[in-house]
């Protein structure tokens, strides 16, 4: 018997298209340029743009921070003051919600892939519903929850007389309960796909050559999985690194606080320089992704059959079965905590257990009175056109990048995923610094204290959704497609206009869906840029539950929920439908985009 183990690879040449024409190149700049000049032609604007809002105020940013007392009194203050203290809790909080976020994530992900048992399917939607919780009111939702004052802690002080304090979660393990239960689904997506994707063939060999369950997993499954499981680290640590409002409600100084927190007391310099630290930190692990991802590939080499989910018997059912019960209830407590109390009085929820008086008032208001709609409507406006322009940037950006033949493409990939890895209060702080006064740097515009600052922070932002996104259906289609349709007489905008983008259509609204309910309930860089007058949703939330009106703090919270979990269904069907339609042929979109005779 043969066994074909996994493999490590750190290249794989892609086979010729058969349908592509096969010519001789000489690779000379001129000719690479003259056969794509489109391409550059349009890559001007798009990064032109890029450089403006992006790479410019970041940079002056980190210019401003060796202004006032100078780079050695700014920098100094950091690494002598709190701020150091700040960096190096942000960092183990981050590591801490790493480990805690793969434990959770993985079982989840083994439990609900390997295993089948009453509440398998149920549990399979739940393990979702943290995707639906927006940061702030995910973070809300855990201190009504588990907080001294909370349900949980005032229960057990009622039927089982628990001191509450002695049963609350607050500080830093406040945060990291914050962590743990809304980003473990950074792992549990991708090691979900990895187990789906795995062959069967690779343990029944193992298993036949005389390994127990343990050593398969260790010498043949974590080892597969060890793609899915780097890019859930990294991608969970950057998120932690860049969490404000888990920190804010648990009163614990990371970094992003204290960036905040220097700002509002006027050390405009010294906040300059806290980010530009947090931003270096966080561009070090976007650089160590790229580098991991692309340094090996792991594949299995077999062509075994597709592993069946197993059924369990006996006592491990009803463990299974108890265990999901629990984390099912454990995973919809956050959602239906903030329906509950979107329905009761404001400030009528004092020392009971949960709120003893409903309303629908709260609903009725947010739609009737202009000063409760407001927040709504500039939340969704702002969102929209900052949506509408991140769709424009970064599908053009993504087709830019797929067909760039020239050097420094990984340049240009970077600096388009720049804002990615940038946590929203230095996005905030950048706006700021580089459009606070006219200057030839920002061309003369201001933007502070407008309302255009928001759309254009929620659109720098949300650039790196739409273009990863655009990416990924772009990699789906073969170049040949547009050659054969420019063979046929179209011209390049043609071809893009009739081929390309039809193709793409689905991955560019998938992306600019997530970008639009992103935006609406951004919190984190909205709280440092918005203008008086205009105060975003997420930010009238906050207030709201600063002034103890839970019941219309919650309310604004539910109508989130449930735009995001509509824009969910609608990726998802959207994600189904890529994968199930078929490309068209490379004669039929040729056709397509060809002029007419």
């Amino acid at each position: 018997m043969t066994v074909l183990d996994a493999k490590t690879t750190t290249s794989q040449k892609k086979p010729p298209s058969a349908s592509a024409p096969r010519r001789r190149r000489t690779g000379t700049l001129s000719e690479k340029i003259g056969s794509d000049r489109f391409v550059y032609l349009l890559a001007a604007p798009v990064f032109v743009i890029i450089l403006f809002f992006v790479v410019i105020p970041m940079a002056q940013t980190a210019l401003f921070s060796t202004q006032g007392n100078g780079l050695a009194s700014n920098y100094g203050t950091f690494f002598s003051g709190s701020s150091a203290s700040a960096l190096l809790l942000s960092v183990g909080i981050s590591m801490a919600s790493v480990v805690l976020c793969g434990i959770l994530g993985t079982l989840l992900a083994v439990l609900l892939t390997r295993f089948e048992f009453p509440g398998r399917k149920a549990l399979e939607v739940f393990a979702l519903l943290p995707m639906a919780l927006p940061p702030l009111i995910g973070a809300v939702s855990f201190v009504l929850l588990y907080s001294e004052t909370g349900i949980v802690p005032r229960a057990l002080h009622l039927w089982l007389g628990i001191p509450a304090a002695s049963t609350s979660v607050t500080g830093i393990a406040g945060v990291l309960l914050v962590h743990t239960f809304t980003m473990y689904p950074f792992f549990y997506l991708s090691v979900s796909a990895g187990l789906a994707g795995l062959d069967s063939s690779l343990e029944s060999a193992a298993a036949n050559l005389g390994a127990g369950k343990i050593r398969i997993w260790a010498t043949v499954l974590l080892p597969m999985l060890t793609p899915a499981l780097v890019s859930g680290a990294l991608l969970t640590f950057m998120i932690s690194m860049a969490s404000f409002t888990a920190p804010q409600l648990y009163n614990v100084q990371t970094l992003t606080m204290q960036i905040v927190s220097t700002r509002t007391s006027g050390a405009h310099e010294l906040a300059a320089a806290q980010s530009t630290i947090l931003s270096i930190v966080s561009i070090l692990f976007l650089v160590s992704m790229r580098w991991y991802q692309g340094r090996r590939i792991h594949r299995s080499l077999s062509k075994g059959t597709q592993r069946d989910r197993a059924v369990s018997t006996g006592p491990v059912r009803y463990v299974a079965m108890i265990g999901s019960t629990v984390v099912s209830a454990v995973l919809l407590a956050p959602v239906l905590v903030i329906i509950l109390v979107s329905f009761s009085i404001d400030s009528s929820w004092t020392t009971q257990v949960i709120p003893d008086q409903y309303t629908l008032q709260n609903y009725i208001r947010i739609f009737t009175d202009p000063r409760s709609l407001l927040p709504i409507n500039v939340s969704v406006q702002m969102s929209l056109l900052a949506t509408l322009a991140a769709a424009l940037i970064g599908a053009a950006a993504a087709w830019i990048v797929a067909r760039w033949k020239l050097g420094g493409k990984t340049v240009l990939d970077i600096a388009i995923m720049l804002p990615w890895a940038l946590p929203g209060t230095v996005i905030g702080v950048n706006m700021v610094t580089a459009f606070n006064e006219p200057s030839p740097t920002n061309l003369g515009l201001t933007l502070v204290g407008t309302l255009w600052i928001l759309p254009v922070a929620y659109f720098v932002r949300y650039v790196p959704l739409i273009f990863r996104s655009t990416g990924a259906s772009l990699d789906q289609i073969d170049p040949s497609l547009e050659e054969a349709a420019r063979n046929l007489g179209a011209t390049p905008l043609r071809v893009l206009r009739t081929v390309t983008v039809p193709l793409i259509a689905k991955g560019i609204l998938a992306g600019a869906l997530l970008a639009f309910v992103d935006g609406v309930g951004e919190y984190v860089a909205s709280v440092v840029i918005y203008p008086a007058g205009y105060v975003p949703m997420s930010v009238e939330i906050y207030n709201r539950i600063y002034s103890a009106e839970f019941g219309s703090a919650a309310a604004y919270g539910s109508l989130q929920i449930i735009l995001i979990l509509i824009v969910l269904i609608i990726s998802n069907t959207l994600q189904r439908g890529r994968r199930t339609t078929k490309p068209r042929t490379t004669k039929s979109a040729a056709l397509a985009a060809a002029p007419l005779s």
